[in-house]
């Protein structure tokens, strides 16, 4: 059996994402025009999905991993992608709601159509709670798509079909038509063409959305499907647990047993020793060990690399947890917390927010981790620059909090 010490096992699970080199693009932010969609398109390829969240603090969620690995570059590449046909990304639940390859999306198939318990309660229940409004909104999609919940609220309301939004409730308040829309959307009914402006999805019929080539493919079987999914899972870890693996496309059960079983009969799966590690661990028979690792580069909360939280105490021996929803006094790294990857170690932790009105990258708090350097601060100064400038900021601005503030702070005024 192949050992590996946690060091090298660091370094696969780098190259397997692409973030064991130093990044192309400009040192100041400026997109170039270095990265080319062909180039974007692998990197999405290399990574299997974009993972979308709503949360637009510093940048959109499916922005951070490609800017990660390539640095500055257009983000109306994504746009493109996947708002033009033929479209080489489309939206599905995958991790969760994500950019997929086109290619991939038949291999999720099996999900939409088991929305009763793949789906949450909100989606699952809809066709029975709005069954006579499905068909209507089956309707205006057909006839009027690429169309938005907002859209489709407003002509039920105007037809008596739907009330007005109500304003008390928080979170996802979602009106009757986005329930039913999200329904259909989960089970491939409908399709998102786009986003809008507002980042709203404008929905439409498949086959104004897929390209025809993958429309025209033979259904796949339910078990291979997991099969190739969990092998996308391995193949972009590069190193891990069947856990880890599963966890990348949000499978479970029997099926991934099996899965399991046949990759590493098939010699997919290598098994290895990670030392250190101690659970039942495999290589991607592709994942190679990178004789060093130099990036320097900041992940966002929902990065690939980041997903699998004991994943990544084993091999980076840090605690990291998202503190969205934690209430203000009770977090401790923060708000919308990036790790800071320096080399093959995560040295620091910091809580960033663009200010577009002040135009001002703010750093709220920057913890150390033990792994932090007497050069961490310098490095992420040099990083913070070149994110200021990709986001169209001017000036970067460190509040006092946390050990490693009054160091970047420094940095921060010399430049």
């Amino acid at each position: 059996m192949e050992s590996f010490s946690l060091a090298q096992a660091r370094r696969v699970a780098l190259g397997a994402q692409g973030l064991h080199r130093p990044r192309p693009g400009s040192a100041d932010g400026s997109v170039d025009g270095g990265v080319t969609m062909r180039r974007a398109m692998a990197t999405v390829e290399r990574l299997n999905l974009l993972q979308i969240d709503s949360v637009n603090v510093l940048a959109r969620a499916h922005l951070m991993p490609l800017y990660s690995r390539l640095g500055p570059y257009d983000v109306g590449l994504l746009d493109r992608a996947s708002g033009r046909s033929p479209r080489r990304i489309v939206e599905t639940w995958a991790h969760v709601a994500s950019f997929v390859p086109a290619a991939t999306y038949p291999l999720l198939e099996w999900r939409r159509r088991n929305y009763l318990d793949e789906a949450w309660g909100t989606i699952a229940g809809a066709p029975l709670a709005h069954a006579a409004e499905m068909d209507l909104v089956r309707q205006l999609v057909a006839e009027r798509g690429p169309v938005t919940a907002r859209e489709i609220h407003d002509e039920l309301v105007a037809t008596g079909r739907s009330g007005p939004r109500s304003r008390e409730e928080w979170g996802w308040n979602w009106t009757m038509a986005k329930r039913c829309l999200e329904f259909l959307f989960f089970t491939g009914e409908v399709m998102s063409a786009r986003r809008n402006p507002a980042f709203e999805r404008c929905y439409d019929l498949p086959e104004r959305v897929l390209p025809a080539a993958v429309r025209a493919q033979e259904p796949v079987p339910d078990d291979e499907a997991v099969r190739r999914l969990l092998e996308l899972g391995a193949r972009a870890h590069g190193v891990g647990t069947v856990r880890c693996f599963a966890d990348y496309f949000r499978l479970r059960g029997p099926a991934v047993r099996r899965a399991q079983a046949e990759l590493v009969e098939e010699g997919v799966l290598v098994p290895v020793e990670v030392r250190g590690w101690d659970e039942r661990t495999y290589r991607h028979r592709d994942a190679r060990v990178p004789r060093r690792a130099e990036a320097r580069t900041l992940l966002s909360p929902f990065d690939p690399v980041v997903w699998e939280r004991r994943r990544l105490e084993a091999l980076f021996d840090v605690y990291y947890r998202i503190e969205i929803y934690v209430p203000g006094p009770q977090r401790v790294l923060g708000y919308y917390v990036l790790p800071f990857l320096e080399g093959d170690a995560i040295t620091a932790f910091v809580d960033l927010k663009a200010d577009r009105q002040a135009g001002v990258l703010r750093v709220q708090a920057v913890h150390p981790t033990v792994h932090a350097g007497p050069d961490t601060a310098a490095a992420l100064g040099a990083e913070l620059d070149v994110l200021a400038g990709w986001l169209g900021l001017g000036a970067t601005g460190v509040a006092p909090v946390g050990e490693l503030a009054p160091a970047l702070a420094d940095v921060v005024r010399a430049a």
